[in-house]
């Protein structure tokens, strides 16, 4: 039978990669959460999202979407009823995956992972200062913060899979990684020096804010590559308990473990029953 040179050649292309998302696509995103949020208070703000979704990315073993989505929007949230957000979501996944698979050695390379977040507190004071004069500052989330909650939300909510490998290096690489995505997750208390909304803008985050961005970032690539390297975790199996030799063998023949199916660890044959 002839072969089509062209068919057999577009069949054996891979996949092509998927566009990163846009302003336009996380816009639209926002717009389905805050949909979503009219029947739940709880359904998150896409920033708390994107820091789940990461961890997601960094986990050691890939968790199935029928048992992330219940964590993350409910029980009640159904997939097919959302397919433009489901579709987006996957295409940030893959977006997260290629970045922090780059080999990268500076957070200036363009291939670096950019999480995707919020100056919240410098958004509010470029506002009039009568549109903001009833918003308490330090309510406010701190930059990054949020994606720090939803990154840490993920990883307490299958702490089996975070567990420390009994490696000690690989074990204290894990603990500083999340420690630095712990230390996201706490408020900027440092003197504010720089606006992360606008350039021009007030000053809303400190330096210190951005030293731990940084550290958070490199901590996700750290997470990714351990897993990576370590490879999903293997169920311990306990080997059940023997009976003593002359205890009845559990098979029901009546006979004494050491004559029947205990004959083999002495060296001696089972009788026929």
């Amino acid at each position: 039978m002839a072969i089509n040179p062209r068919s057999h050649f577009l069949t054996t292309q891979p996949a092509p990669t998927p566009a990163p998302l846009d302003a336009d696509d996380f816009d639209a995103m926002d717009a389905e959460l805050d949909l979503l949020r009219e029947s739940s208070e709880e359904i998150p703000q896409w920033e708390f999202c994107e820091g789940f979704l990461a961890a997601l990315v960094c986990m050691r073993r890939p968790v199935p979407s029928e048992e992330y989505w219940p964590v993350l929007l409910g029980d009640d949230f159904n997939p097919m009823e959302h397919m433009e957000f489901v579709a987006r979501w996957r295409r940030r996944w893959s977006e997260i995956a290629t970045a922090l698979d780059a080999p990268v050695e500076t957070l200036d390379d363009d291939r670096t992972f950019q999480p995707e977040v919020v100056d919240t507190r410098g958004a509010v004071l470029v506002m009039p200062q009568e549109e903001r004069a009833e918003i308490v500052m330090d309510e406010l989330p701190a930059f990054a913060q949020v994606w720090a909650l939803g990154f840490m939300y993920a990883v307490e909510a299958w702490p089996d899979d975070w567990q420390p490998p009994r490696d000690a290096d690989a074990a204290e690489m894990l603990d500083n990684a999340l420690n630095a995505i712990v230390a996201l997750s706490e408020d900027d208390k440092g003197k504010p020096s720089v606006s992360m909304y606008a350039e021009d803008g007030p000053p809303s985050v400190s330096e210190q804010r951005l030293d731990d961005f940084g550290a958070a970032i490199w901590a996700a690539y750290d997470l990714r590559q351990l897993w990576k390297s370590l490879g999903p975790r293997t169920g311990t199996v306990r080997k059940a308990a023997e009976p003593g030799r002359n205890d009845p063998c559990p098979c029901g023949s009546g006979k004494k473990y050491k004559k029947c199916h205990g004959a083999g660890n002495a060296g001696e044959l089972p009788e026929t029953p």
